[in-house]
């Protein structure tokens, strides 16, 4: 199982980021992939998670409104588009699965991409 975040940056406070996630060595459109974040002093946090097929999505209150999650199954890659962005989602955001159809956990995740949020 490979997992591959990409497209953090430094952004201004209300700017938006899409982020990537390029997944490898399973079958990908089987199971539930979830973004989490850490961030330098605080608690790891789930961001959001989003179901096999697409159909079901959810997300941390810290981030309800802002963020969307989607997938292309075709493409093995999940997204997370990130608007409104606050000083506060400053972290290292990664990807991860826990080989579940609908429930998001991180039995495995890769390398993660870091996102600035700052003026």
């Amino acid at each position: 199982v490979q997992l591959q975040a990409s497209g953090g940056g430094l952004v201004q406070p209300g700017g938006s980021l899409r982020l990537s996630c390029a997944a490898s060595g399973f079958t990908f459109g089987d199971y539930a992939i979830g973004w989490f974040r850490q961030a330098p002093g605080k608690v790891r946090e789930g961001v959001s998670c989003i179901s096999s097929g697409g159909g079901r999505t959810n997300y941390a209150d810290s981030v309800k409104g802002r963020f969307t999650i989607s997938r292309d199954n075709a493409k093995n890659t999940v997204y997370l588009q990130m608007n409104s962005l606050k000083p506060e989602d400053t972290a290292v955001y990664y990807c991860v699965t826990n080989l579940n159809q609908n429930e998001c956990g991180m039995d495995y995740w890769g390398k993660g991409t870091l996102v600035t949020v700052s003026s």
